[in-house]
């Protein structure tokens, strides 16, 4: 990790280690949370590795905070991160690390029962930033309905990037704080009818890939299947269909709408989940295009 860590400096890029993901438990955090010696513990690994390999920051990925408990630990856990942070940048005189996490669309959760809340005054306090997973709003979890996986606007519900987003400032989150995410990937469903195909037609399962496809795939099967590209711009989405399969993703124009909405927001930024699945760079290099134009 240090020559990953060294390379990007060279650029003169910072690099986070980021730990946690889709993958871990969310019981695994929950259980550390929960009491001060878990934390520190935590803390205090989070804090040598990051040293060790020359990182600049550390960034919490924990998939979910599921209880009113959880998210109270969650907000103890962070402030005596940055405590612990901002103490050992005092006693090495070294850059602070920055300290961030990866976060629920919207503060508040909507497919759960109990609806815990993130603890928007101790993310402003203690946090550099948090970056919103603004994708997954529909896929095979629903395979009745094809759906656009990360639309930035739905007129239809608050299942949206733009409600989510703006939820996040209502609760008092800066936005110069919130770093909005995109995805490199579609999701997949096969249609009930060929010639019903828009967003909402009738499906009878997931499509290609188990549902889900990367940005580099959905580009290859358009051009391979001749697929019929539809960009929406009602809900800043994009959609192809070829015989049966329907994919819901983002190409460069719903990229730009969505990059040029965290600008003119005045948000800190965008990420890609995850950049291995672009197709040659073509959405990373115009999302920062986008990013520089709005500027201008």
């Amino acid at each position: 990790m240090g020559n990953f860590t060294a390379t990007l400096h060279t650029k003169q890029i910072k690099a986070m280690l980021s730990i946690g993901g889709a993958n871990a438990s969310p019981y695994t955090f929950s259980k550390m949370a929960s009491t001060k010696s878990n934390r520190a513990a935590f803390i205090k690994s989070t804090i040598e590795v990051a040293r060790k390999y020359g990182f600049d920051g550390l960034d919490l990925n924990w998939e979910y905070p599921m209880t009113p408990e959880d998210m109270s630990n969650f907000s103890s856990l962070i402030g005596q991160w940055r405590t612990a942070i901002d103490m050992e940048a005092s006693t090495t005189k070294l850059p602070r690390l920055l300290l961030s996490a990866a976060v629920y669309f919207a503060p508040k959760f909507f497919f759960s029962d109990i609806q815990p809340e993130y603890p928007a005054d101790a993310i402003r306090k203690y946090m550099d930033f948090v970056s919103p997973m603004c994708f997954d709003y529909h896929g095979g979890w629903n395979a009745t309905i094809t759906g656009e996986p990360a639309l930035l606007y739905d007129s239809t519900s608050n299942i949206s990037t733009s409600y989510g987003i703006e939820s996040w400032i209502n609760a008092g989150v800066p936005p110069k704080k919130l770093v909005v995410g995109l995805p490199l990937y579609g999701r997949t469903w096969q249609l009930k009818d060929p010639n019903v195909n828009g967003i909402g037609a009738p499906a009878v399962g997931i499509g290609p890939g188990s549902g889900i496809m990367p940005y580099t795939d959905v580009v290859d099967f358009n051009v391979n299947n001749n697929a019929t590209v539809v960009y929406d711009k009602k809900t800043v989405s994009t959609y192809s269909y070829a015989g049966t399969t329907w994919i819901g993703y983002d190409d460069q124009l719903s990229i730009t709408g969505k990059v040029e909405y965290a600008y003119y927001n005045g948000l800190g930024g965008y990420f890609f989940w995850v950049i291995g699945q672009d197709k040659n760079w073509t959405l990373s290099k115009q999302a920062s295009v986008a990013w520089d134009n709005s500027g201008v």
